[in-house]
């Protein structure tokens, strides 16, 4: 996928999230740090453009809720500076695998408090679940090999917006 395809994806999903809720009023985006949060900023962005009503943005910080983790003191840098009380929360991720990011972070913004609804947006799904949760609004699915990374690249971190696969490291 190369920046137009993205751009495009993106007004999508946006239109697909404003046509759900009939409109963005009370919609809030939230993006799981580190590579969901870009995501997060460009998709309000659009609601915002769509629906004329500033959408507000956040991140979430996920690492200290993970179940791969080592525990200990996490610095936390979430930052979700509204409200999520009654509120629909978009939480955005690039892609979804496993669930267990998704999983680490509903239990993270549980802490900010109690939405009205949470539906999780993603760029890519690239299937292999081991929890049941399942994205509301997907950008695309693709079909890769467990020892294939589904890897997105934004202008802002990696000069480029774009969504590659490449072999994965051996662990």
């Amino acid at each position: 996928m190369d920046a137009e395809a993205m751009r495009r994806t993106l007004g999508r999903m946006a239109h697909e999230i404003a046509e759900s809720h009939q409109g963005a009023e009370g919609v809030v985006c939230v993006g799981v740090l580190r590579r969901g949060y870009p995501l997060a900023k460009r998709l309000a962005f659009a609601l915002t453009q769509i629906e004329e009503v500033t959408i507000p943005c956040g991140k979430l910080d996920v690492s200290a809720h993970r179940d791969d983790s080592a525990a200990g003191a996490v610095a936390d840098a979430s930052e979700i500076p509204f409200a999520i009380e009654g509120k629909v929360v978009i939480l955005v991720d690039e892609v979804i695998a496993t669930g267990r990011t998704t999983r680490a972070a509903l239990e993270a913004l549980l802490q900010f408090g109690r939405p009205r609804q949470v539906q999780l947006a993603v760029l890519i799904d690239r299937g292999g679940r081991e929890l049941p949760l399942q994205p509301d609004f997907v950008g695309r699915t693709v079909s890769v090999d467990d020892d294939v990374k589904v890897l997105v690249q934004y202008n802002e971190l990696d000069g480029v917006d774009a969504v590659i696969e490449r072999e994965a490291e051996p662990a």
